[in-house]
């Protein structure tokens, strides 16, 4: 084949990524509308319309993970039906893994699958900034993030690119095309859309209230002075174009009145809630430690216990303290409910209640104690988990791979010659460098790993459901990829790299030894040259006991 065709075929290659891609893009935009909305036969016949496009899109240009995904959602989709027309927890759970699924595909397999292709199911970002130089720069270091940035020059070149196509995002400095353009261009992109376009402003001098005011007006998510950091921008820009919503929210309900427990889950499954009942309050605590729910609903009189002395045990355990608990009650003596609520409730409802005033508290209230659990578990600089957190959610994920007889690996990431980093271009270059390797393995690693800064540069990996030998290959090509990002410093760019250790867990291990032997690992890998993976291997294990 010449060098010709081989380019034809590789441009028809992307036509046709990019055709199914888009198809998969409408699916996994009326999939997040659940959030906000409620259950419908509409919702639900949009939904499957949009699935069966994506299923012979991929069929009709040979892409058998995307067909087989939409196969697999449109069983779901009858599954409901058969339901009579009824979301259920399960099905929820089912549906929003075959929705992550479909936002990530092929990023995770290690199949030689390109992420700039997979970087077309996501719109462009919009950058309207008056330094050229600044835009092509910011366009250069998103494009290894998985993005696609168009740099503009000109309010005409915007109006342009926005009759072509809509952004996911707009990158927009105030003062673009003349004092305060900024502002006015993006209220002018604003108008007549039902959603608003996001938009994060930018400022060379600190802008006051007024300026401020207007940004939010105009559809502002952020505004940022001063400077415009590329890791800043990368971690909120995520936020804003990913695809698929946030896990569902999930609630449980302890009422001993099995009637009224399934009322209520059908009324919370209808809002794409996951639920999980209990008629038998004094299971609570095993149900908390298993389902691990964003707020609890109690009911306030059953034969084994009042919900205040419930609420009252779920306090006492540190891990349950901020959990919301909502009393749903045919109570309706306020002192009652009053005294109620002094006694770790934070809401008080009264049956019989409307569908929607329920699904809107439990939303309002979940999103909170999500955005307060965020603020106490993770990091501040990276956003991912801290270290008391992931080696929490290590022994999670010990005790349900031994109950399910599923495996599980632990990895340890370390930046090689962090501290030449430091040193040689300054701490806010070596923050840049952490914060670009956390959003890099967010974006290439499954919704279900979990991710923490273990320490300074120090990361750890807590993969479920995956044997050693995986994990090595998938934190391999991650390593690659990393290791190809330049970052603009002086005299010169920089790039970095870094070194893994894995270890997979065995028969009865605890938590802490599969630490050791992770950690065991990333010292055999920086002794070993670094910027490379290593496996704990069965050698290390026995060499490992018989020094114990």
């Amino acid at each position: 084949m010449t060098e010709h065709a081989e380019l034809s075929s590789d441009r028809l290659k992307q036509h046709f990524a990019q055709r199914v891609l888009h198809q998969a893009r409408q699916v996994l935009e009326l999939w997040q509308r659940l959030q906000h909305s409620a259950w419908s036969s509409v919702y639900r016949d949009e939904l499957l319309a949009a699935n069966q496009r994506l299923g012979q899109c991929a069929e009709r240009f040979q892409q058998p993970l995307h067909a087989q995904l939409a196969s697999a959602i449109e069983q779901c989709l009858q599954a409901v039906e058969a339901n009579r027309g009824r979301l259920n927890s399960a099905l929820i759970g089912e549906l929003d893994s075959l929705m992550q699924r479909l936002a990530r595909s092929g990023l995770r397999q290690g199949d030689g699958s390109d992420p700039g292709i997979l970087s077309l199911l996501r719109k462009p970002i919009y950058l309207a900034l008056l330094d050229g130089e600044r835009s092509e720069r910011l366009a250069r270091q998103l494009e290894f993030f998985g993005f696609t940035a168009l740099p503009l020059d000109s309010a005409e070149a915007f109006r342009k690119a926005l009759r072509q196509r809509h952004p996911a995002a707009i990158v927009m400095e105030v003062d673009f095309a003349g004092n305060g353009g900024g502002l006015q261009l993006a209220e002018e992109a604003q108008q007549g859309l039902e959603h608003k376009l996001p938009v994060l402003f930018f400022s060379e001098q600190e802008a006051d209230t007024r300026t401020r005011l207007a940004a939010v007006r105009a559809g502002g998510e952020d505004f940022f002075s001063g400077s415009l950091d590329a890791s800043t921008l990368l971690e909120r820009l995520e936020d804003l174009t990913r695809l698929t919503q946030t896990e569902p929210y999930k609630v449980l309900i302890v009422d001993d009145s099995r009637a009224q427990t399934t009322f209520t889950e059908r009324m919370l499954n209808s809002a794409g809630i996951i639920t999980r009942s209990l008629t038998d309050p004094i299971q609570v605590m095993a149900a908390l430690g298993d389902f691990q729910p964003d707020l609890i609903i109690l009911d306030m009189y059953m034969p084994e216990c009042l919900g205040t002395e419930l609420a009252k045990v779920i306090r006492h355990h540190e891990r349950y303290v901020s959990v919301p608990i909502i009393y749903l009650s045919a109570e309706d003596d306020i002192d009652k409910q009053l005294d109620a609520m002094g006694e770790g409730g934070d809401d008080f409802l009264t049956k019989p209640i409307q569908a929607r005033h329920l699904i809107a508290t439990v939303r309002n209230r979940a999103a909170r104690a999500r955005n307060l659990k965020a603020r106490m578990v993770r990091d501040s600089l990276t956003g991912l988990y801290n270290h008391t957190h992931i080696l929490q959610l290590l022994e999670d994920a010990r005790v349900r791979a031994r109950r399910d007889q599923q495996p599980l690996s632990f990895a340890m990431l370390d930046i090689d010659h962090f501290k030449q980093v430091n040193d040689r271009y300054g701490h806010p270059m070596g923050d840049r460098v952490i914060k670009s390797l956390a959003l890099f393995l967010k974006q290439r690693l499954r919704k279900s790993d979990h991710i923490g800064r273990y320490g300074g540069e120090e990361f750890a990996v807590v993969l479920p459901d995956t044997d050693a030998a995986t994990a090595a290959r998938v934190l391999d090509d991650i390593r690659r990829r990393f290791a190809e990002i330049h970052f603009p410093a002086q005299p010169q760019d920089l790039s970095c790299s870094f070194s893994c250790g894995i270890a997979e867990l065995h028969g009865e291990q605890e938590a802490k030894a599969l630490a050791s032997h992770a950690d065991e690992a990333l010292y055999r890998a920086k002794h070993a040259g670094r910027n490379r993976v290593e496996t704990f291997t069965s050698s290390l294990r026995h060499l490992h006991e018989a020094l114990a």
